[in-house]
């Protein structure tokens, strides 16, 4: 990447402080653009979900796997369930999603309750032998009584799609029926899972991030107290294919201590560590033993570090530094925290990060864990807190006397409660990558680029004014 007839500005930069200029193109196509990493994660597009308990659980990790990216399991939660967890994700099919199902006898109140847990906004209604009887939709249920029995408001004998159907015949399948969705059966007619016609869609658009066995990848962090080592060697026997050290400052001993201690286990995975901001940060975590250093203090949307410290860097001066000094040492760094527009994960891209970490933007989808709620004026939302605030401590420090987590709760770096209201046009995850993807793509073909590395190389960035930035929102109505 260079600057603009070359003048580098000497101050630091945000996402919003700059932009990028198109450049001579023999990019044909957007399609033609492959997303993969380079870093050793197996990622086929450089997203991350970010280990947030609010953001990050089995429905998203199995989702965003799919799709071509990783979800990092966070380290507040036991190390039997995260083992639970990634071999739930591993056992997930690459094309079709995992169905909810309920029997006829349950009821609509049941069905509404489940219905918000997947973006396909079904239910599956099965026999004791697991065939499927009917489908409910929410629009089923609308106007009925809660206790009313599915019996009698699904779809009965729906129409079913066999295992291993070739995606484009699903679509057609589908389309010709006037069906937005139907349950998949193995030979003996039992349900193994759903597909919609835009699931079929997207599975000849994307390419599923997997392990060496054909597997979904899903990643895990450990944070740098306790018996790291220990730790970190459960998550490794339990399947684990990124290994993530996480603290909020990453610079420091302790952190380097448990690199090291995980770097002696000889892991077969990639070690992705941090956060930093500095050259100097990169290059201690990776002489400790990081072959990824997380880069970002302060910028994410739950995080009040900079405002209670006043510590932290802009993070585009921040990736662009720390990114140049982790490939002279041929190393990947990861933008972590503050993107916001699928712009901002390409200038991520363009600065040198070899993947881009998202934590809140994904909590308001139908993916993230927790249950959806409506405000007073008919939003649906989810709530969402940074891992530095008084809830996430207490989540954390459950095992601690009640002294200990008091004392501990006092001190804050984040947000305890926010609401992420859903997107009524994007309420999925897959729907946010959708549109990230797609901008990304045309980031890449600007720049004339086939490859996120021969993005980087040839993106030609500038520096704006606050007006220049104002200048590129779209208006939703007449000025």
């Amino acid at each position: 990447m260079r600057f603009l007839n070359d003048v580098t500005p000497p101050y630091d930069l945000t996402y919003s402080d700059v932009f990028m200029v198109p450049s001579r193109s023999s990019v044909g196509s957007r399609l033609g653009v492959d997303l993969s990493a380079g870093d050793g994660t197996g990622t086929t597009i450089p997203i991350v979900v970010a280990n947030m308990t609010a953001v990050a659980g089995r429905r998203m990790a199995e989702t965003v796997a799919r799709r071509g990216g990783i979800a990092v399991i966070p380290q507040d939660i036991p190390i039997d369930v995260v083992a639970d967890v990634i071999e739930w994700v591993k056992s997930r099919d690459l094309v079709h999603d995992t169905a909810i199902t309920l029997t006829p006898h349950d009821t609509v109140g049941e069905a509404l309750t489940l219905l918000p847990k997947r973006a396909h906004g079904a239910v599956i209604v099965v026999d004791w032998d697991n065939r499927p009887v009917g489908v409910v939709t929410e629009a089923d249920c609308h106007g009925v009584d809660m206790f009313t029995q599915l019996a009698q408001v699904m779809t009965a004998s729906p129409q079913t799609l066999p295992l291993g159907v070739d995606p484009q015949s699903a679509f057609d399948a589908l389309h010709e029926g006037r069906h937005r969705l139907a349950p998949v059966v193995d030979e003996d007619g039992r349900l193994v899972g759903i597909l919609t016609r835009t699931g079929a869609l997207r599975s000849t658009l994307y390419q599923p991030a997997v392990d060496a066995r054909g597997r979904l990848r899903v990643a895990a962090a450990v944070g740098v107290n306790g018996d790291v080592a220990a730790k970190s060697k459960e998550l490794l026997d339990a399947g684990v294919d990124v290994l993530v050290v996480d603290t909020a400052h990453g610079h420091q001993e302790k952190m380097i201590s448990a690199l090291r201690a995980v770097r002696a286990l000889e892991p077969s995975v990639p070690v992705a560590a941090g956060n930093v901001v500095t050259a100097e940060g990169v290059r201690d975590l990776v002489e400790a033993g990081a072959d990824i250093v997380k880069v970002g203090v302060g910028p994410g949307a739950m995080c009040t570090t900079r405002m209670m410290t006043g510590v932290g860097r802009p993070q585009f001066s921040a990736v662009l530094e720390c990114a140049a000094e982790a490939r002279r040492l041929g190393r990947h760094v990861w933008a972590d925290g503050g993107v916001r527009h699928p712009r901002d994960v390409a200038l991520a891209l363009a600065a040198g990060a070899s993947n881009v970490m998202i934590g809140s933007w994904f909590a308001g989808t139908y993916e993230s864990p927790g249950d959806t709620r409506t405000a007073p004026d008919g939003r649906k939302y989810k709530e969402n807190f940074g891992m530095a605030s008084a809830r996430a401590v207490r989540l954390r420090t459950a095992e601690d006397s009640p002294f200990e987590r008091a004392r501990k709760a006092l001190f804050e770096e984040g947000i305890s409660t926010s609401r992420m209201y859903l997107d009524p046009a994007r309420p999925s995850v897959e729907d946010q990558i959708d549109a990230i993807v797609a901008g990304l793509r045309s980031s890449c073909t600007y720049a004339g680029a086939a490859t996120i590395e021969e993005f980087h190389e040839r993106a030609v960035v500038g520096v704006q004014s606050a007006s220049g930035y104002s200048e590129g929102m779209p208006l939703h109505q007449s000025w």
